[in-house]
């Protein structure tokens, strides 16, 4: 098989993937508001509320260099997904389902990573994250514990 053609076939498992983890809820503008803008994986314009913990903003998952992975290589973007770790050191958001990302095969998880490397760059920069008692300078969405009754 000639190498595009294996670069191709990854690229599309990679898309395929991100497609049946929903990747796309969180990362896609709009698609809380009900119009989501299914040509780009842009970073989300509705923040999610963790009490105590803060507000976080799926992030912009295309290479654009300034405001998205450009700057990561597929291997930061493997670590990420497996281990909630992003090369400057800091934690993924708890909302990212890195826990059970990380059961993902080798081949799997860089497949992702190749397909989220060929899309086209996105220059957008989300909010945030904030902290606790932080404002959220866009949209949010709370996540609040039922009231015992």
């Amino acid at each position: 098989m000639p190498a595009g053609a294996a670069d191709s076939e990854l690229v599309e498992r990679g898309k395929y993937l991100v497609t049946i983890a929903s990747c796309t809820d969180c990362h896609t503008p709009g698609h809380f508001l009900g119009k989501p803008d299914m040509t780009r994986l842009g970073g989300s314009d509705v923040g999610f509320e963790i009490p105590d913990v803060g507000v976080f903003y799926g992030s912009n998952l295309t290479p654009d260099e300034e405001t998205g992975l450009g700057r990561w290589s597929e291997r930061d973007i493997v670590t990420a997904i497996r281990t909630g770790k992003r090369p400057d050191g800091r934690t993924l958001a708890p909302i990212m389902p890195w826990a059970a990302l990380a059961e993902l095969t080798d081949s799997d998880a860089g497949a992702i990573a190749a397909y989220l490397k060929s899309l086209p760059p996105v220059s957008n920069k989300v909010p945030g994250p904030f902290g606790p008692g932080e404002a959220p300078t866009s949209f949010v969405m709370k996540i609040v514990a039922p009231t015992e009754k």
